[in-house]
């Protein structure tokens, strides 16, 4: 009984140490890291198992509690950035960071990240992301948008606010980058971004700042679509006026062009090494899934959040549409006007203009009113202009002109 209860001491010592009582917790479990082979995975433990992760480790108890101590290096087995985004919150919600800092490394499938702060429809291509079926997420950080792919590496860089340094761990991945390839020219700039060759952007810079923890990340072009990257990130749409933050458009390259043996695996391994030695902690990478509640409890209504319309489109900051568009309708170019101011992702005023020779005033009136108060969104347009149109008398010509508006109308959205 003796040794028991010396040996839950010791565990009991250990998860503190870890930080597991406060960040990796839940009414049934704790979690620890345990090295598996070549690969490393986080896995959940109790209080006697964690004695014997001690035990089994092939190194001293003090060194293995002085390796947590100063920090680790995590990487997401899931590619969806919904998942990946929650991680980042949940660590900057529940983690202690207090000489555990954390670097998380993450790869999404085809999507585009705008900043907390950012114009989805000033940003991108919208219509073309739906055709493609690219997905839009909306991060909690600032900065501009970015498109991802399996050929982005994703890093960030958890710390306390005190030890927050963009510069700091930009210049961590430098070192790395010319530990393997020591004629590669880069350099990190004044505005946190890292510069091949004194003008090709491989990597932009947001962060996010709380009360005591903190984190910055950035991007690592590898191999990413260069043709995507260009196509969705050029916003088609004309006569926005927003308030919100505008990205600045810049000369890409990847690292890959450079060096084809420059692939995401030895680029991120390259980084880790540099991390650990630079916080003096192991070099293992540990593989987390993010969509584990009893490693981050509560995590997947995080990812749901981050997967609404309110979060993606609503914290869009107020903006108005001022345009106009010509229609071809039998030989004849008409010119259609449009104003619409939009608060919350929602239209507030409304005000399509078309000639009256071409649509009756009172059918007009009749669909700017029925849109005010509406989603600014081609799906709840689509639905709202189906319940119109039954209303409209059975006319063929007016149900084509009417067609025909909508259509363009949705085009902006």
């Amino acid at each position: 009984m003796l040794a028991l209860r010396g040996r839950d001491m010791v565990a009991r010592k250990a998860c503190r140490v870890l930080g597991i009582g406060s960040a990796f917790s839940s009414s049934s479990h704790r979690e620890a890291v345990r090295k598996t082979g070549s690969s490393s995975m986080l896995i959940p433990f109790s209080m006697k198992n964690c004695f014997q992760l001690l035990c089994n480790r092939q190194v001293p108890t003090a060194g293995f509690k002085k390796t947590v101590k100063n920090g680790f290096i995590i990487h997401s087995i899931s590619n969806d950035v919904y998942q990946n985004l929650a991680v980042e919150d949940w660590i900057h919600d529940h983690m202690n960071l207090e000489d555990k800092p954390i670097l998380f490394f993450w790869r999404n499938s085809p999507s585009v990240v705008i900043g907390r702060h950012q114009n989805p429809w000033q940003e991108c291509n919208l219509n073309l992301m739906r055709e493609e079926g690219i997905k839009l997420a909306r991060r909690r950080s600032g900065g501009g948008a970015v498109y991802h792919d399996m050929g982005n590496i994703n890093l960030t860089f958890f710390t306390t606010k005190k030890k927050y340094d963009r510069m700091e761990n930009l210049k961590l991945i430098v070192r790395a980058l010319n530990a393997i390839h020591p004629q590669l020219d880069v350099q990190a700039t004044k505005r946190f971004d890292l510069l091949l060759d004194g003008q090709f952007k491989i990597s932009g810079t947001a962060s996010k700042i709380g009360r005591t923890t903190a984190y910055h990340h950035c991007t690592l072009l590898c191999s990413t679509d260069g043709t995507f990257l260009s196509s969705l990130l050029k916003s088609p749409y004309q006569g926005i006026r927003s308030n919100a933050t505008a990205s600045i458009p810049s000369l890409v390259k990847n690292l890959l062009e450079k060096d084809p043996t420059l692939t995401c695996e030895v680029l991120m391994n390259a980084v880790a090494t540099e991390y650990a030695a630079y916080h003096q902690t192991d070099n293992h990478i540990h593989l987390i899934n993010p969509t584990d509640e009893t490693l981050f409890p509560g995590i997947n209504s995080k990812a749901k959040e981050l997967q609404t319309w309110e979060w993606i489109y609503g914290k869009t900051p107020k903006f108005s549409i001022n345009t106009s568009f010509n229609v071809l309708y039998e030989q004849s170019h008409l010119n259609i006007k449009v104003f619409i101011d939009i608060k919350n992702g929602k239209i507030e005023i409304c005000n399509i203009e078309a000639p009256d020779h071409w649509l009756p005033l009172e059918i007009l009136d009749k669909l700017n009113s029925s849109l005010v108060g509406s989603k600014f969104c081609p799906t709840e347009t689509t639905m709202l202009t189906n319940i119109l149109l039954r209303t409209c008398p059975q006319d063929h010509k007016l149900h084509s002109k009417w067609n025909i508006l909508c259509e363009k109308i949705k085009g902006i959205m």
